[in-house]
């Protein structure tokens, strides 16, 4: 008695839980390589006389030995085992607070096929609980079954109508990942038709519209939204974003200007107005707008990094660094990256000593390998390579940052020229690390500078073994085949594939263009090159283009092509040796 009383509780505090008990996460392989939906729908509280009505369920010995061996398994990581209990329970008993368990515990195990399952069951029995329905149409969403989940959403938006606009602006996060964007757009439009005084339901329209290429119809809802709510500056934005994109920088800043002058405190915007500025290169009034933003929020760290920011970019170190410690006095919520561009402007102003302090302060978060390779670089400015490359050996707390760190030393040693010491550096990470794809693309282009073609090529069809969508591997080795103008049909091959994977990549066009003319296929390369240069006026593309300009009798304009190059890039070799071989 005494045995089953023990039991009896521990069930009891085992439905208990159903509700709020966190499922262990886990990395193993399910029946859907789909991950869960990155957002949970938000849970709406519902009054007690709806409680729902539980089936009347005996507590026989088989169903407490099942509920407790799935939530065994589940604590020891058997994932199989515990999805395949609870859902077998959730079939047979019907009851919703073992359908919610069998659904969290499959969504967190990665059998999303199950969790659909055992939301719908859940759904079924509790048919008045939203948590199940958002539940069910997320995991719906997430296997693209957007006619499916479309009835289920608008149960949820009509069931809590006072939160639907908040219901509305998690839609498009929820959808992000899916690939139909069209379809995204016809779901929330169905979705926002009961909705049309709601400026959410518009904001929702106008970002499926953007993702799905309508720019007029997601610039027509974003005014809609802004019609209904004048003050919404999050509509603002993209509003002005939109206009960006219609008709350039003069136009969206026009908007912004006038919107800060109904809504002076709309700070975010005001930043984004600041930046614009900045990037029109409209510095006086860029700096009136720090100013602004400083009297109207003195005391906070967000306005006082991101005038820093704008500061540093402006050259403006002084004025930069006295923001730049406003924000960390008053606590900005990530100070490691505060320290990080502290270290960062007094690099730029020479002060080495100052940027290896605030480098070295950095202890955590995004910026911490980044602070590192910095930190060794300015040692490599001082001229202590030894130092660095010590530094960088002593410097990774795991295995992956470890490896980063090898990087760092071996592009330390490439900046100083010392191609043999990266080549061996790099050589012995690869042997401890063969399957790194990153490690080996790296050995790769080292190789080549100590002449190792056979290296260069096995690495790279390693990584291209590895990481097949690696476009920068395919574009490498073919580009290497066409510099040296052999085997030039399978270099056109590997460009032709990397150009699949990355169509708009400026260098990967220009080796398409570089490979045709190594094919005495003038014509064709220029409109390539044209391309790559018009894209990234980079010194080596230059290089190319005037070369084969100047190859089809277009000297005047190879010519063009090679000053503007040299003025950006005056010490560039290829450049420089490409000019000196045609227009000594």
């Amino acid at each position: 008695m005494k045995i089953y009383r023990t039991i009896t509780l521990a069930l009891t505090a085992l439905l208990a839980a159903c509700a709020q008990q966190p499922v262990q996460q886990s990395d193993t392989q399910s029946d859907t390589a789909a991950k869960p939906p990155a957002v949970k729908p938000r849970v709406v509280a519902r009054p007690a006389e709806n409680t729902p009505v539980l089936p009347k369920l005996e507590l026989s010995q088989a169903i407490l030995f099942r509920l407790l061996l799935a939530d065994i398994a589940l604590q020891r990581g058997q994932f199989n085992v515990a999805v395949q209990s609870y859902l077998e329970l959730a079939r047979e008993t019907r009851d919703p607070r073992i359908a919610q368990r069998a659904t969290e515990s499959a969504w967190n195990s990665r059998f999303i096929g199950a969790a659909i399952e055992a939301a719908g069951i859940w759904l079924a029995a509790d048919p008045e609980s939203q948590q199940a329905r958002q539940v069910l149409a997320a995991l719906l969403i997430n296997q693209a079954r957007l006619a499916d989940a479309q009835p289920h959403l608008e149960k949820s938006l009509a069931a809590d109508k006072e939160n639907a606009g908040q219901s509305f602006m998690q839609l498009n996060t929820l959808l992000a990942r899916h690939p139909d964007k069209a379809a995204v757009l016809l779901l929330t439009q169905n979705l926002a038709k009961p909705y049309p005084k709601m400026p959410e339901a518009h904001f929702s329209i106008a970002q499926a519209a953007l993702g799905a290429g309508q720019p007029a119809l997601a610039l027509t809802e974003a005014r809609e939204a802004l019609r209904l709510r004048p003050d919404w500056e999050q509509a603002a934005l993209l509003y002005g974003g939109l206009l960006q994109q219609r008709n350039g920088n003069a136009e969206m800043a026009a908007f912004f200007q006038d919107f800060l002058k109904r809504y002076p405190r709309a700070m975010d915007l005001r930043l984004n107005y600041a930046r614009l500025l900045v990037t029109d290169k409209k510095y006086p009034e860029a700096r009136s707008e720090f100013q602004t933003l400083l009297k109207e929020f003195p005391e906070n760290p967000d306005v006082a990094l991101a005038v820093g920011l704008l500061s540093l970019q402006l050259g403006d170190f002084d004025a930069a660094e006295v923001q730049m410690l406003r924000a960390l006095e008053n606590n900005y919520k990530d100070p490691d990256a505060v320290r990080f561009y502290l270290g960062q402007g007094n690099e730029e102003r020479k002060r080495f000593d100052e940027a290896l302090k605030w480098y070295g302060s950095v202890s955590g978060g995004d910026q911490f390998v980044a602070s590192r390779a910095r930190y060794a670089g300015v040692l490599l400015k001082q001229g202590r390579m030894a130092d660095a490359r010590s530094y960088l050996q002593n410097a990774g707390r795991n295995a992956p940052e470890r490896l980063q760190f090898v990087q760092v030393e071996a592009q330390l040693l490439r900046e100083a020229n010392d191609f043999r010491s990266a080549f061996d550096v790099l050589g012995r990470a690869v042997e401890a690390n063969p399957n790194s794809a990153e490690l080996l693309y790296d050995y790769a282009m080292v190789a080549e500078k100590v002449d190792r073609v056979d290296v260069l090529e096995s690495s790279l069809r390693k990584v291209i073994q590895i990481k097949p969508d690696h476009a920068h591997a395919f574009n490498a080795l073919g580009y290497t085949l066409a510099d040296r103008n052999v085997r030039l049909q399978e270099s056109y091959s590997l460009i032709e594939q990397a150009l699949k994977l990355a169509p708009e990549d400026p260098f990967i066009i220009d080796s398409m263009g570089w490979v045709l003319y190594r094919m005495s296929q003038n014509e064709a390369a220029l409109t390539f090159l044209k391309r790559a240069y018009e894209i990234r006026a980079d010194a080596e593309i230059a290089a190319h283009y005037g070369e084969v300009l100047w190859i089809s009798g277009k000297h005047e304009e190879a010519r063009k092509v090679w000053g503007g190059a040299l003025k950006q890039s005056p010490a560039n070799e290829l450049l420089l040796a490409t000019v000196k071989k045609f227009s000594p």
